[in-house]
Order: structure tokens, then sequence, then C-alpha cells
């Protein structure tokens, strides 16, 4: 199979399974639909998750896309919720990104979906410097120092780590592993990243921060390896990753496809 045919069977796949299908929510994040708009969000509007999609498209009926835009716009609004619009470069109308901007909401940096499949990642060696390790995490105080190092690499305040991700690790832990890279369990974390798991059969890969005097030593990619070796585990085939110009590179030479372009639209009420 030619890489054009395999892009587009990887982006066929991943459609029918991760976007098509409208996931079951649950009492905390509901998903509420309205005609070809989806919702979830957190129920406390001070929540850190807010997402909006439409996969089936918006129609074609000009009045009715604005209306549809302006639900979600006005519904985010009252609530004081930042809200997320996810739109992915074959998503119709062609326009929907000068609409969601028209309506208030912002573009952040576009990001190239890669897809692949799990099992030749999983089988590639993992090689970190002598002494460091990469393993799942296995109690709360790791998220207190992943916590950490996301504030050291971003600079700025990621309550998100113990607040969010850490109350979803303990009540849903069949839903995501948090990985992180480390020389011991006492010192810093030296690189973290998260898999998760929704009825498909992807395993999605998201994170990836690592501290900047132990970048470019393969700390990433072992994160990759050892969540696609996790995702097996749980009997996910596929992969996905919304990668930043950064690391595409890296996920491209590890065999991996790149089949469209996504870019977040964000509302700030």
């Amino acid at each position: 199979m030619n890489p054009s045919s395999i892009q587009s069977e990887l982006l066929r796949i991943f459609h029918e399974q991760t976007r098509a299908p409208i996931p079951a929510g649950t009492p905390e994040r509901p998903v509420e639909v309205h005609g070809l708009v989806r919702r979830q969000y957190d129920l406390d509007p001070s929540g850190f998750f807010a997402m909006v999609e439409s996969p089936d498209g918006l129609g074609d009926d000009p009045a009715a896309i604005d209306a549809a835009i302006a639900r979600e716009r006005d519904f985010f609004t009252s609530r004081g919720q930042r809200a997320e619009w996810k739109t992915y470069d074959y998503d119709e109308p062609a326009d929907l990104g000068d609409r969601l901007r028209a309506a208030g909401f912002e573009p952040e940096d576009p990001e190239a979906l890669i897809l692949g499949e799990a099992t030749p990642l999983a089988e590639q060696e993992i090689v970190l410097p002598d002494g460091v390790v990469v393993r799942a995490v296995d109690s709360e105080a790791d998220f207190a120092r992943i916590r950490v190092l996301q504030e050291t690499v971003w600079d700025k305040d990621q309550a998100w780590v113990t607040d969010s991700l850490l109350p979803e690790w303990l009540a849903r832990p069949e839903s995501m592993d948090v990985v992180v890279v480390e020389e011991s369990r006492e010192g810093p974390v030296l690189c973290a990243a998260r898999a998760e798991y929704d009825d498909s059969g992807f395993t999605g890969l998201w994170g990836g921060s690592t501290l900047e005097e132990w970048r470019g030593r393969g700390l990433y990619r072992a994160t990759l390896l050892h969540r696609a070796r996790l995702g097996l585990a749980r009997g996910k085939q596929w992969v996905r990753i919304d990668a930043s110009p950064d690391s595409e590179p890296i996920l491209r030479r590890l065999g991996l496809h790149r089949v469209a372009t996504t870019t977040p639209y964000v509302l700030h009420p």
C-alpha cells in the first residue's frame, strides 16, 4: 500500500472509531448532542474540560451553521466557562474556522494529526541514559512531582495535574496511564506524558513535557514506545497524537503518519 493510501485508510479508521461514535460521558462530564454538534464539559464551570465538535459537518445552510455556533458560544458564555471547538481540516463547511472566529472563538496553533499501528512502535527498543527509567505512575505522590515538572517547563501554574488529572486517574484508572521518566522516585520527574483510552481501538498519546537540560536524549521517544506497549496490553491496535512541530519529526521517524491538521478554536468568556 502506498503512503497516500495508508494515510487515507488510517484517517478512515480514526474517523469511524473515534470521531463518529458519540461518547457516553459521565455524571461529572456529560455529553450533549444538539443537531450536528456535540458538547462534553465539566459540570463545574471552573473545571478544566469543555469540548465541542461537529464530526459530521454542519450542513450547507449558512444561517443554520451560524446559529449552531452561536448556541455553543452563548451556552458557555452564560456559564463563564472556557471551551474549545476542535476542528480538523476535512470538517465541513470549509470555512468553519472563519465562522468560528466571527463568533468569538480564537484559533490556537494548529497541530498535526498523527496516526499509526501500535505494534511496530512497541517493538522498537527503548534506549535511555544510564540510570534513567520509564514507568507508569502508581501513586498520588507522582502527580505532585509531575506538576512541578510542568510548572518548570511551562513557567505557569499547572494545577490541572493535581486538581483534574489525578482525580480522573483515581476514579477511572481504565481510562488512562500516566508515564514518567526519572532517575529515582525521590528526585525530579525528567519527562512525563499520558496515554488515554476510550471505546475505540486507539491509544491517545498526549503531553510529553521534558526538562530543558534533558531534551534530545530520547526521553520523549521512550514515553511513546512505553505508552504504545501499555495500550497494546489493553487491546489498543492504533495510536493517535496531536503533534506540535517539535514532536512531528520524531513521530514520523518512528514510522507514524501525518493524516490531517487539527486546530482548536477557543472561547474565553
